[in-house]
């Protein structure tokens, strides 16, 4: 037994004084029986407390992974809900139908296969579920504007076309049945039209363009609630008139798409299909009809974000990787200067049991101590925004679990190797060692 009662005790050649012995006479006291976790656990905090300022640098790669996941994953989460957002915003639950050929190329205009407003009115007929629909006929026509004639798409649709397609009124009003059905000469234009022509959007309102020869009354101003760059039957000087008037500047009943808006979601995909057999069955066996909705590209936006969250989450745990390599050189840095201690502890009892649990401990307290202040850093900020903006970001209960475990798991993995190497010492070496 290691006593202290002399001024001092000399052993394999080492002379030790009173004062020396005092610590690791306390530390011998801990490890005469069998210490629970709790007594570990304390040892663990008091050697963590001993040198502060090195195990808080270890710990702060720790702090930055930790942080890294919960941000990656919320900007992740961000990004996809603001592209889903961006689909919807171009027309919720809309599917759109359209003419695609007549199944042989030999087939002349005079014997193509179009769409009607028939059509749209046997769909709402045979389909349950829908909310609007439109047709769309086209006309292209050419307008002065500051002193030289533009190209100018002049859509003819009904009034629902606005609920279709999810527009944005900014000035002024969209034309209504009332106007459908009266053949009133009313239009909405683009901002971007508005501006070329009338100086502002809010000039626009009231004022008077012609198309082909007649006089129509600017009544609104509309826009996309999303910005489709010219990707959808919108461009930037494009004019809205009712449908019934529209018919006038063509010569047959053919439309160029037909639009409807599903009340329920979940009714989307189920409705395209029935939309599709309908209108099918009311043309020519080897006509061909695109009947489309976004449910598609929405799922493949989806699935585009989370494999983009995932690259990008990989990369952050190779973060907590390099923290887990510097914890396990402190650590062993760690059991090389405490190894008189490690000798002292074995020499009056302490288990390999104990030693290893003590050593892990101290692991396991740097990475998770790193790993919880990381998690709070990197919810401060979706939190915040939460808090003093409009902008709802969204906060993945999931990803403060995954860094939870993998700060607990880096912890584990790379405090085992340190706290073996010390378990393993040789007592008798260990105290000869200076």
């Amino acid at each position: 037994m290691l006593t202290v009662d002399h001024e001092s005790h000399s052993q394999h050649g080492h002379h030790y004084t009173r004062d020396a012995i005092r610590p690791i006479r306390d530390i011998a006291e801990l490890a005469r029986t069998t210490m629970p976790l709790s007594e570990i656990a304390s040892l663990a905090i008091d050697s963590f407390l001993t040198a502060k300022l090195r195990f808080a640098l270890t710990a702060f790669g720790m702090v930055v992974g930790t942080a890294s996941v919960i941000l990656v994953v919320t900007i992740g989460l961000t990004g996809k809900q603001y592209i889903l957002d961006q689909i919807q915003g171009i027309g919720a639950n809309m599917v759109y139908a359209f003419y695609e050929g007549g199944g042989s190329a030999s087939v002349s205009t005079s014997q193509a296969d179009f769409l009607t407003v028939n059509d749209m009115r046997a769909v709402r007929a045979q389909v349950p579920g829908i909310q609007a629909a439109s047709p769309m006929l086209q006309i292209n026509d050419r307008l002065p504007i500051q002193g030289k004639e533009r190209d100018i798409l002049i859509l003819g649709v009904d009034p629902e076309y606005r609920v279709v397609r999810n527009l944005l009124i900014t000035h002024g009003r969209f034309f209504d049945e009332e106007d459908s059905q009266a053949r009133n000469k009313v239009a909405l234009v683009t901002p971007k039209f508005a501006t070329k022509a009338f100086g502002s959007p809010m000039l626009a309102i009231g004022q008077t363009v012609k198309i082909s020869g007649l006089p129509f009354v600017v009544v609104g101003v509309f826009k996309e609630r999303v910005e489709t760059f010219g990707q959808s039957e919108i461009s930037d000087d494009t004019i809205l008139i009712p449908y019934t008037v529209g018919r006038y500047f063509t010569d047959s009943d053919a439309v160029k798409q037909l639009f409807f808006s599903i009340a329920d979601s979940g009714y989307v995909n189920q409705a395209t299909e029935q939309i599709r057999r309908v209108i099918q069955s009311r043309h020519r066996p080897e006509s061909t009809y695109r009947v489309e909705n976004l449910t598609q590209l929405i799922a493949v936006a989806g699935r585009t974000a989370n494999a983009l969250t995932l690259v990008l989450l990989l990369i952050s745990t190779v973060t907590l990787l390099v923290s887990g390599v510097g914890i396990m050189n402190i650590m062993l840095a760690n059991v090389r200067s405490r190894t008189r201690e490690i000798g002292i502890r074995k020499a009056v009892g302490a288990t390999t049991r104990e030693i290893r649990l003590q050593f892990l401990a101290e692991a396991m307290f740097i990475s998770l101590g790193g790993g919880v202040i990381g998690i709070v850093l990197g919810l401060a900020a979706p939190i915040g925004i939460r808090l003093f903006s409009d902008f709802r970001v969204p906060i993945s209960g999931l990803s403060v679990f995954v860094a939870i475990i993998v700060a607990s798991s880096v912890g584990v993995l790379f405090g085992t190797m340190p706290a073996t190497r010390a378990a393993e010492m040789d007592p008798v070496e260990s105290l000869k060692y200076e």
